[in-house]
């Protein structure tokens, strides 16, 4: 579509296997196996699934923290696999990313002002062209300036500029973190499990922060999670992530009342009930998430699937679209259909 922020096509990553004295390429980890969506402008697509599927991998390659092996990425129009670094450079103030750990990505070392203040100066976004390299020169005045409003933006006090990030606590953190990647005024932005390491109350906070962002600046998000039901909270569109391929891809509501896929359904049933000694149903996967190294043939879920027949085994099933927008990797959404519409079971003890 013409407003989409971010369109990748076919992303592929794989990181090289060297063994030997002299090292020698002895195979490829397959992290990101050639997946593809699009994210319209100021939307949210969620991307989840267990750890290990390439969650992560694409949220950095996308942006090019990690070079790609193939595939295509257009940003706002542009194809960021073929610029220059240089070229990349100018456009990275426009694409940000909040990390998983919010102390990790924080330098102890530094003051929360002196950390938010750094892209600005760097990328000379308030300078008047007078070179302005002194301590307190007019560029830094307004950085200082700058640094206030994010500051407030998120949440937090003009004063905490001058603490360390020790002197926070782990929802603080988030927060810096979230100001800085506000700092260059971006269009995209990826949440890296931003929510994760918080206690649920402040995940509920820092979320609803990213959705008041989100309203205000026209933000768009790749919001990268394993929790469904964060995801449930904050996404337009969810595609679920599994061994470094894409199985289905939906709008929030639908993915949500009609799972296709038989792991989209078994992620759905691990969501804790909200009633107390209330049960439900699980769907229980045999086995061990199969190595990216060596993947099945075919589909790469029969190995754990619950409904999977021998035809799985043989042929990989493409990423199919079976109606408004709702795509699935599965040759039996007819039978996956049925227990996705079958009583869920919930009963009380």
């Amino acid at each position: 579509m013409a407003d989409d922020v971010l369109i990748v096509e076919n992303l592929v990553k794989h990181y090289a296997i060297r063994k030997g004295v002299v090292p020698k390429t002895v195979g490829y980890v397959r992290a990101v196996d050639g997946i593809s969506f699009s994210i319209p402008r100021g939307k949210t697509l969620g991307l989840v699934g267990e750890s290990g599927c390439g969650k992560t991998t694409t949220g950095r390659t996308v942006l090019r923290l990690v070079e790609p092996t193939g595939g295509r990425v257009i940003f706002d129009g542009h194809d960021l696999f073929a610029l220059s670094e240089g070229e990349m450079r100018k456009l990275r103030r426009e694409m940000q990313i909040i990390f998983q750990d919010p102390y990790g990505s924080l330098n102890p070392r530094m003051t929360v002002g002196a950390m938010i203040a750094e892209p600005i100066l760097v990328h000379g976004i308030l300078s008047d062209g007078d070179g302005d390299k002194t301590h307190n020169g007019p560029a830094r005045q307004r950085a200082r300036e700058r640094v206030a409003e994010l500051l407030d933006l998120v949440g937090l006090r003009s004063e905490h500029a001058n603490r360390y990030p020790h002197e926070f606590s782990g929802g603080q953190r988030q927060r810096i973190g979230i100001a800085r990647a506000l700092a260059l005024e971006p269009k995209l932005i990826v949440c890296d499990e931003a929510v994760s390491a918080l206690d649920v109350s402040i995940q509920a906070q820092i979320l609803n922060l990213l959705r008041d962002l989100q309203q205000r600046f026209n933000l768009t998000y790749l919001f990268i999670a394993h929790d469904l039901a964060v995801v449930k909270h904050i996404s337009d569109r969810v595609a679920v992530m599994y061994l470094g391929e894409i199985v289905e891809e939906a709008d929030t509501e639908e993915i949500f009342a009609n799972p296709l896929h038989p792991y989209t359904q078994a992620l759905l049933a691990s969501i804790p009930v909200p009633v107390p000694r209330a049960t439900r149903e699980r769907v229980h996967l045999e086995g061990d998430v199969p190595t990216p190294i060596n993947p099945p043939d075919g589909c790469r879920f029969h190995t754990r699937c619950p409904i999977a027949i021998d035809e799985c085994k043989l042929a990989k099933p493409p990423l199919i679209e079976i109606g408004a927008g709702h795509r699935v990797r599965c040759i039996r959404t007819d039978v996956s259909a049925e227990r996705a519409n079958a009583p869920a079971g919930l009963s009380r003890k």
